[in-house]
């Protein structure tokens, strides 16, 4: 392991930033975070869909922009190689946009999901691998320093040791494990770029870059120019407000499927996030509980708040081609609507901000 050699200033006064939020609050509140987008930091739906013959989760979740682990959380018990042809499983796009920041790459390690905030009111989400065990990627503030077209990889030598038969670089094309697209970051060896195994999206299985579908790096890849602010973050769970109504997602993880109803453990961490962001609001302490240890990364309306804000703002056009914040007709003269804010709830962020790395990464 080696650390960090240097972050720019600029990167280093906004991680310390975000560790004081941390340190203070045990997580940053939507005040500080930036601009609300849309009006409306939940995006995205829940669906259904038939499964087809030899088809699968694997197969869907690529179909629907999912990582396999949110589509598998969403449906326990479903064999994720061999579904049952016919049977209709959940499809969840749905999600709580992270108020940490509003500008450039955001990726919650945790929950394998990026988010690009492409401009003002637009944001796009991807799924995404991140580092296994021992080659967990860094939490860090850095930034795209290189857009590399057809990159050759480098092998670095600490990957070589775990296999001696590995050559000293792979050259461009279908054989090379970056894909076709990839962006530099400012840590040495980290970068975000495409796969060769598209059934590791979702899950931590990389040596420390970030991993995309070979599409939604494309789309990126086009979409990003040098210097883009990225923060890698681990976000285990996020609030947000829709309506006059709280909602949590929680990290999804893939569980048992268990015969018995069992009572859920509470989380202190959480209920006092929880208990932060609701305010004066009414909290529905069950659906808490129900939805930390369902963990499908579906977000839960968990409480609710009487009417009170500003009129809600005019919503803009949604990006096309990613998932994109949902656009909503302008309001008309009607009572005026809370303004929609998202807190990131992040009790051990002042844990995580000694950063270490590994040599690089795919």
């Amino acid at each position: 392991m080696k650390k960090i050699p240097h972050l720019d200033k600029k990167n280093r006064a906004a991680l310390l930033a975000l560790a004081m939020a941390g340190m203070l609050t045990g997580f940053a509140t939507a005040a500080a975070a930036g601009p609300v987008i849309n009006g409306d930091l939940i995006m995205g739906d829940v669906t259904t869909y038939k499964v087809k013959k030899h088809e699968s989760l694997f197969d869907i979740a690529r179909k629907f922009d999912m990582g396999i682990i949110e589509l598998e959380a969403a449906n326990p018990g479903v064999n994720p190689w061999k579904p049952k042809a016919g049977a209709e499983i959940t499809v969840t796009k749905r999600h709580i946009i992270p108020s940490i920041t509003h500008e450039g790459i955001v990726v919650n390690l945790d929950a394998s999901r990026l988010y690009y905030f492409k401009a003002p009111g637009q944001v796009e989400t991807y799924p995404v691998a991140s580092g296994k065990e021992g080659w967990e990627t860094p939490v860090a503030a850095t930034k795209v320093v290189e857009k590399r077209l057809h990159p050759t990889w480098t092998i670095p030598e600490d990957i070589r040791a775990e296999d001696p038969t590995l050559p000293e670089s792979v050259p461009p094309g279908p054989g090379n494990p970056l894909g076709d697209y990839a962006l530099a970051l400012g840590l040495s060896g980290i970068m975000i770029h495409g796969t060769t195994t598209p059934s590791s999206i979702g899950k931590h299985a990389s040596h420390g870059c970030i991993r995309m579908y070979p599409e939604d790096i494309e789309s990126l890849f086009k979409a990003v120019k040098k210097g883009t602010p990225v923060l890698l973050a681990r976000m285990p769970y996020v609030m947000g407000w829709k309506d006059n109504k709280l909602y949590l997602e929680v990290t999804p993880h893939v569980h048992a499927v268990s015969k018995t109803a069992k009572k859920p453990k509470p989380d202190k961490l959480l209920h006092d996030a929880v208990t932060h962001e609701a305010g004066n609001a009414t909290v529905d302490w069950d659906a808490v509980d129900n939805a930390m240890a369902r963990a499908d990364g579906i977000p839960a309306e968990i409480g609710s708040r009487p009417w009170f804000g500003p009129p809600m703002p005019q919503i803009a056009k949604p990006v096309q081609g990613a998932s994109a914040a949902p656009a909503l007709a302008a309001p008309q003269a009607q009572p005026p609507q809370p303004e929609k804010q998202a807190s990131l709830a992040q009790p051990q962020l002042q844990q995580r901000v000694s950063l270490t790395i590994v040599n690089d990464k795919n």
